[in-house]
């Protein structure tokens, strides 16, 4: 993932793995509060770890690899 601070808000960057998996979906770059919020509306993700260990992401992201 090389520099994964730059995957982050500024103001996450330097935080510890489990307060970025604890934090706001907002703390990953290009996720804005409108986007968080329909993801939250849309499958209850309201944190990084809801997002990436959302079920639906992990079979997505299981079928793109199949299909590489």
């Amino acid at each position: 993932m090389g520099d994964i601070a730059s995957k982050l808000d500024k103001d996450y960057e330097t935080k510890s793995a489990q307060e970025i998996a604890d934090a706001p979906v907002a703390a990953l770059q290009g996720v804005s509060e409108s986007d968080a919020e329909k993801l939250k509306e849309a499958f209850n993700i309201k944190t990084v770890r809801d997002l990436g260990t959302n079920k639906y992401f992990l079979w997505a992201q299981a079928f793109a690899k199949l299909a590489e």
